[in-house]
């Protein structure tokens, strides 16, 4: 009976084998033509389906037989998937495209598009700050090996918003910290500020509540080092007359004139366009 059995199973492991090797006979002897692939890829591409477009040209990758073609096909694959916001899957592959394809005319903008990558999943200062240092780290990356491509320009922009988001987060955990009365840990996140970040919008207030938060501790040496730094680099910012207020009770602050609050609000305005 047992030796019934291993005959059985003998003959049904054969069978399983030969089965497999037809099947990976077939296969391999089946012609696919990796350009007519990728045409289909750039068709669906056109059209907008990404998803479609995106398989297709990985097909094509595995099918082209010189590197250099099948490089461009990974390329597009990843920005097809980036195109439908499947930011994951577009940096793993261009992980693997930068990674196998080394030698490619294209991995400047491979790595142009991982910056990207990162930089559009960042978000306000309130959330998580994992995406701001990945698109920190790619985009010092990029601009350490390319600081002369035409990409690198984009980059600085995107590198100085990044740095006034980072400074943001720092401002928020500080003023967190403030309204439940942790004086150290706020003083140490507005140094971080005054030390990391004092090329960003936010350096005017860390340094009026670093002023703020010494005055309300008794510390008032403190308190004026920080309002006399704070005068000297930005005499002229509302923060300024804020902690001059706080250091002289008497002060009435100067009102504006209606030609300065138009000059204000036009900048203000030019400001918004540029940004947006």
């Amino acid at each position: 009976m047992i030796g019934r059995f291993f005959l059985i199973t003998l003959i049904t492991l054969s069978l399983l084998s030969c089965s497999k090797k037809d099947e990976f006979q077939y296969e391999t002897s089946k012609r696919v033509n990796p350009y007519e692939i990728y045409k289909e890829g750039v068709e669906a591409f056109e059209k907008g389906d990404y998803f479609f477009a995106s398989k297709k040209f990985d097909q094509a990758e595995l099918n082209f037989e010189k590197p250099e073609l099948a490089a461009k096909a990974s390329l597009m694959s990843s920005y097809s998937l980036y195109g439908i916001n499947f930011y994951k899957e577009a940096e793993e592959n261009l992980k693997r495209f930068i990674n196998v394809y080394r030698a490619s005319n294209n991995l400047i903008y491979a790595n142009y598009l991982l910056a990207i990558i990162y930089y559009e999943q960042i978000q306000d200062e309130k959330k998580d700050l994992k995406p701001l240092l990945k698109a920190q780290n790619q985009i010092n990356f990029f601009l350490d090996k390319y600081p002369d491509n035409d990409y690198a320009t984009d980059l600085k922009f995107k590198k100085d918003l990044i740095q006034n988001q980072l400074a943001a987060k720092e401002l928020y955990v500080a003023k967190y910290y403030i309204s439940v009365q942790k004086w150290v840990p706020a003083i140490n996140r507005l140094k971080n500020i005054t030390k990391l970040y004092e090329e960003t919008v936010f350096i005017e207030e860390a340094l009026h509540r670093l002023v703020e938060v010494h005055y309300y501790l008794g510390l008032e040496n403190e308190a004026k080092k920080y309002a006399s730094l704070l005068g000297y680099n930005y005499n002229s910012s509302k923060w300024y007359e804020q902690s001059y207020k706080i250091l002289n009770k008497n002060y009435e602050p100067k009102k504006k004139t209606k030609k300065e609050e138009k000059k204000e609000k036009s900048l203000l305005k030019k400001i918004i366009e540029i940004i947006n």
